[in-house]
């Protein structure tokens, strides 16, 4: 199963760029969005199925904001939207596919970029993200939660380390946060994989930042301890540039 997580800003304007053109290029099995900021009406659904693909809405309550989806070839048995926790579900944060005794889940972690609120929301949101995800696992062992998580876990995924050490996305409590969910049994599956430093995902639109790849590492495909032996592969696709994020991507033996 290959599996890409994107970030799109805005489905609606990373199709204007492209991206279903990059997608029937790169064939993935499944495709987890975020940030769609769109509804399913306001999507040209019909491109997406002529390529072969089912899909799945989960868009946040306000208009041009957040929302998840997610895009498959085999329809999967199950789809559920939401946590069951209105406060995140309202946001279109959480959707999820099985396939058998897979699970794959297309998440979009919360930023705490724009002030103290919104940082104290995102501190909560994974508290209790951790908290369901680990309820889940009772039920469904077999996970792979793609996408956002707005965090770089060790100096290795952000450019500059020093100068970003008090920004949200790179705080010590996020990390610590982070450190503390991979030690529940879950895998990054790219730095299981990958060592060396330079890889991102994000980069601001300001200063030439793509350019100079002055990036962020902040999306992810985490999988369940239980699947590290079905891991083939995990890759970054910076040259695709249908957002400022990039493609990630893993394939896993299912």
């Amino acid at each position: 199963m290959r599996i890409i997580s994107y970030n799109v800003n805005g489905i609606r304007s990373a199709m204007s760029k492209g991206l279903l053109q990059w997608i029937d290029t790169a064939k993935p099995d499944v495709v987890c969005l975020q940030e769609i900021k769109a509804t399913p009406d306001q999507i040209p659904l019909f491109e997406i199925e002529m390529m072969g693909y089912k899909h799945y809405w989960f868009p946040a309550e306000k208009k041009g904001y957040s929302g998840v989806a997610i895009l498959s070839r085999t329809e999967p048995d199950n789809v559920v939207g939401g946590m069951g926790m209105p406060v995140y579900d309202a946001e279109g944060r959480f959707l999820r596919a099985d396939f058998g005794a897979l699970s794959v889940v297309s998440v979009y972690h919360p930023s705490g970029s724009s002030g103290d609120e919104r940082q104290a929301f995102k501190m909560q949101w994974l508290a209790d993200f951790e908290d369901y995800v680990e309820q889940l696992r009772l039920s469904r062992p077999y996970l792979v939660l793609s996408g956002d998580y707005n965090i770089c876990h060790q100096p290795i995924d952000i450019h500059d380390p020093v100068r970003n050490a008090t920004m949200s996305g790179f705080l010590p409590e996020e990390r610590e946060w982070m450190s503390g969910f991979l030690a529940k049994g879950y895998i990054d599956t790219f730095r299981h994989l990958v060592k060396s430093p330079h890889h991102y995902s994000w980069w601001s639109y300001r200063a030439n930042a793509r350019a100079n790849n002055k990036g962020w590492r902040i999306d992810y495909h985490m999988i369940t301890e239980n699947l590290l032996p079905n891991l083939r592969a995990a890759r970054i696709f910076p040259q695709a540039v249908h957002s400022d994020h990039c493609p990630v991507f893993v394939e896993i033996d299912w």
